[in-house]
């Protein structure tokens, strides 16, 4: 019998798996020239999640974590981050079976059969697993939250995200258990724009965004979300100089995202030196997702990983949480979870990625590399005194 205590957390809960938002094609709802779907149809449905799940089962890693739901959060405990008028709008509009919220609650992002209900469970998986680190329970921990919250602002539904999810877990942990500061660090392919909106005056939250250029949201959907996702938006106020937005251009790989974490990323938490780290963990810069145009790979996550969790251990004794926001791609998102949760754990399983070759001569290749290092290293006495 196996009597280690396993020191990394993971949090789930078949609820999360629920949660629809209706009819679609990936985004696009069904109707007029959009023909109905024959498989799961919208974005982010719960199948690349439910996958990872189900691969981290099958490898055995998942054994070798302590496993844990969580309970839901409650309306108070949204409260600490978003609008109650907000609130009580998205349970209205759940319990009466879903729609559209009204404007100004709306960008782009529909409501199903308790959606409401089903995101606090999601925020109180990740509310548990910052918690438990924190505390010392775990030394780091991933919770698999569903649905994401990286988008969501303190009064606007956006982005497939209803309740921030981070954000509400920073706030409730200050609140019950005097975090002081904490450092963000978001790779998911589309904007952090959800926690640089909640904590854009803050000092004791740093914030920093690594995305693709105008992937989303952009000034088709949301006017100036543009020059907010640049490299110019570094807080407002107490704020100033603790959000950091690293925008990447369509394309980049392995070799340019490690660039900016050695460079500016990373040097930034040092810098701050924070209580904790907590990653935004999407999935979607993959090379294979419908909805970037990046060119990450299983090992690129893996490698990212592993980078967090050394500066965790440099200024934070390792306190490292990981929470899932997007990644669309159901064949693929899973070997990129496993392989960040592989270095989170310092667990290796058997499992090899598919086609890990070709992903990784899909890369791009030198000129593009230099041309953009050289554009991220411009930007280093920016953001780093």
């Amino acid at each position: 019998m196996n009597h280690h205590t396993p020191k990394t957390a993971f949090y789930t809960d078949e609820r999360t798996f629920w949660h629809s938002a209706g009819q679609y094609i990936l985004e696009f709802p069904v109707g007029g020239w959009v023909e109905p779907p024959a498989g799961s149809a919208h974005a982010e449905s719960p199948e690349s999640k439910r996958r990872l799940r189900n691969l981290l089962d099958r490898s055995g890693l998942l054994r070798q974590l302590a496993v844990h739901s969580a309970r839901p959060i409650t309306f108070e405990e949204a409260a600490l981050v978003h609008d109650t008028d907000y609130l009580t709008h998205l349970k209205a509009v759940s319990d009466r079976g879903g729609g559209t919220l009204d404007a100004p609650y709306d960008v782009d992002t529909p409501v199903g059969v308790q959606t409401y209900d089903i995101a606090l469970v999601s925020a109180g998986l990740a509310k548990r697993a910052v918690e438990d680190v924190y505390l010392g329970r775990y030394q780091n921990a991933y919770s698999l939250s569903r649905p994401p919250g990286h988008h969501a602002t303190k009064n606007q539904a956006m982005g497939f995200c209803y309740l921030n999810n981070i954000a509400i877990a920073i706030e409730y942990v200050k609140k019950h258990h005097g975090l002081s500061r904490v450092a963000i660090i978001d790779w998911d392919v589309h904007h952090g724009n959800g926690q640089q909106d909640i904590f854009y005056d803050r000092d004791d939250v740093l914030t920093i965004s690594l995305h693709q250029e105008n992937n989303f949201p952009n000034d088709a959907l949301l006017p100036n979300s543009e020059a907010m996702s640049s490299i110019d938006a570094r807080g407002e106020g107490n704020g100033l100089g603790y959000n950091i937005n690293l925008s990447l251009l369509p394309g980049s790989g392995h070799e340019i995202y490690l660039h900016a974490l050695k460079t500016i990323a990373l040097p930034a938490i040092e810098a701050f030196n924070p209580e904790m780290i907590i990653i935004a963990s999407g999935f979607d810069a993959n090379t294979l997702d419908p909805l970037g145009r990046m060119m990450l790979h299983s090992d690129s996550y893996r490698a990212m990983t592993a980078l967090v969790k050394e500066t965790a251990e440099k200024v934070c004794g390792g306190k490292l949480v990981m929470t899932h926001e997007g990644g669309y791609s159901e064949s693929y998102v899973p070997f990129c979870g496993l392989a960040a949760i592989e270095a989170l754990s310092g667990i290796n399983t058997e499992v090899e990625t598919p086609d890990l070759d070709f992903a990784l001569a899909q890369q791009p290749g030198d000129t593009f590399n230099q041309f953009h290092k050289a554009i991220i290293n411009r930007w280093i006495p920016h953001f780093l005194k």
